[in-house]
């Protein structure tokens, strides 16, 4: 196995390892080997690991990985940093389309660094009693509480993971309104199993939960995230919501070779 080469990219603190695999010289059956690599005390430490392969049709194709080393849903900070790395190489420019496990999306590319995603829609959100459930690309749990900063996200979030939606798994989120159309967000991963700074399928997921149970009547709204703040528009439909862009910084913050 030849040297492999290797990019850090951050959206709002959601870290992930990049590599530009469309001659394929990394082995993508090597699950082991890519959580060590997401492992932050025995490799370089990252939620996730995203390969950018060649599409027949599109500009380019989005594999995602977990930081346990298995494939994954959607990753929506993920596709917006993978969107920046394409620009980086030279693929895209200001506009790209691409194909990730929910199918395609389409994103825009801004002067100031910030890429809006198109999410995939959403057919349905389901409200129960004391949380919200859907899937905007990878599965959450949305529940609102009145004292975020000291929730033990850790704890509570794997306990609901587990006991709710089984081996499986769901995402899960806590939110706290801020007035308006602004809400704090703090999220538990499935596959990292752990909170991480922030997550992209979660805050889309908070923002269309928010509106369905009439928290906002904004079809735009802010997420607080711990690593950044993140903007979610929509265009709600009778039973869910389509047109869902999600936007916000996506950063490279250095380069590295992975030895043989």
């Amino acid at each position: 196995m030849d040297t492999i080469i290797f990019f850090k990219y951050q959206g709002t603190g959601n870290d992930f390892v990049i590599i530009d695999n469309r001659k394929h010289s990394f082995d993508k059956k090597d699950t082991k080997r890519i959580a060590q690599l997401c492992d932050r005390k025995f490799g370089i430490g990252a939620d996730g690991l995203m390969l950018l392969e060649n599409h027949d049709r599109l500009d380019f194709t989005m594999v995602y990985y977990n930081a346990d080393g298995n494939e994954s849903s959607m990753c929506g900070n993920g596709g917006r940093c993978l969107v920046s790395f394409a620009q980086f190489l030279g693929i895209v420019e200001d506009q790209a389309s691409f194909e990730a496990t929910d199918g395609v999306h389409h994103a825009h590319l801004f002067d100031n660094g910030n890429v809006s995603l198109q999410m995939s829609n959403v057919p349905v959100v389901q409200v129960f009693d004391g949380h919200v459930f859907t899937n905007t690309g990878s599965p959450h749990h949305v529940e609102l509480t009145d004292d975020l900063d000291h929730i033990d996200v850790v704890t509570q979030g794997r306990h609901l993971r587990n006991k709710l939606y089984g081996k499986e798994g769901a995402n899960i989120n806590f939110v706290e309104p801020q007035g308006g159309h602004v809400f704090k967000v703090r999220t538990y991963e499935r596959g990292v199993e752990d909170e991480t700074l922030s997550c992209g399928t979660g805050v889309t997921a908070v923002a269309l939960a928010m509106h369905r149970t009439q928290q906002t009547k904004n079809n735009e709204v802010i997420l607080q995230t711990l690593g950044g703040e993140l903007k979610v528009k929509y265009q709600p439909t009778p039973q869910g919501y389509e047109d869902i862009w999600l936007t916000g910084p996506a950063i490279q913050v250095f380069k590295g070779e992975i030895n043989p």
